[in-house]
Order: structure tokens, then sequence, then C-alpha cells
């Protein structure tokens, strides 16, 4: 079996479990408080792997990507330009029309509970009728 093929043959969530795992330092750490955070905030969130190794989370289309660099995990909201951010949580991506993000840097300290109303308010506006 092929390393390729062996990626597939796991799950989304195995492959993120398996990615904060071979991180191995701070932003596996963060990487790991970012999803407990993400399905505290929606229980019925659907985990998936896009892009040859991005972390992605849905809930009635793409609610928020994890992606780790050398100096940042960045959370990416694919509707963020359209949420309230009343605590500021996004310092990243500002420019642009749609996506807005969020650099979290070793030893940052996470605004729970306003990180979990930007989820709320991302699912909420993913599945407006």
């Amino acid at each position: 079996m092929t390393k390729v093929e062996s990626a597939n043959a796991k799950s989304p969530p195995e492959l993120i479990d398996a990615r904060i795992a071979e991180l191995g330092d701070w932003r596996g750490e963060m990487l790991g408080r970012i999803r407990a955070l993400i399905k505290a905030a929606d229980p019925d969130i659907v985990e998936e792997w896009k892009w040859r190794g991005v972390p992605t989370w849905y809930h009635g289309g793409i609610v928020c990507t994890g992606e780790t660099y050398k100096s940042v995990v960045k959370t990416t909201f694919a509707k963020g330009a359209s949420l309230d951010d009343p605590k500021g949580l996004f310092n990243a991506s500002l420019e642009g029309n749609t996506r807005r993000a969020i650099d979290f840097r070793d030893g940052d300290a996470i605004d729970e509970d306003a990180f979990k109303a930007l989820i709320r308010a991302a699912v909420a506006l993913n599945t407006r009728a």
C-alpha cells in the first residue's frame, strides 16, 4: 500500500488526529485546542481533510479551516466577513470581501467563549433557509 493509499484509508478525523500528533509542538497543541472548541460549539460539525492536508469543518457549508504554518495556526472562516466579531478575534485576511482569519501564535490565549460564538454564528449563517 502506498503512502497516498494509506492516507486515503484513514477517515478525516483520524487524519486530523495524525496531523496534531505529527506537529509535536505548540502548533499541534493549538490545533487540538481549536478543534476541541469547534466541536464543543457545534457537536454536529463534520470534519473533512481538504486540499492535500487542511483540516476543514463543515455544517451547511464550510465553517472554517485549520492551517498550520511555521509561526502561526491559522483558522480561516469561509464567510468571516459576514460575521459579527464583537471581541475582535479576526486578525488576518481582513482585506477580503468574504473570508476572515485568526492567526494564533505560540503562547496566545484563546477567548474560548468568543471563539465558540464565532463558530455558532458561522453555522447559523450557513444553515439559514
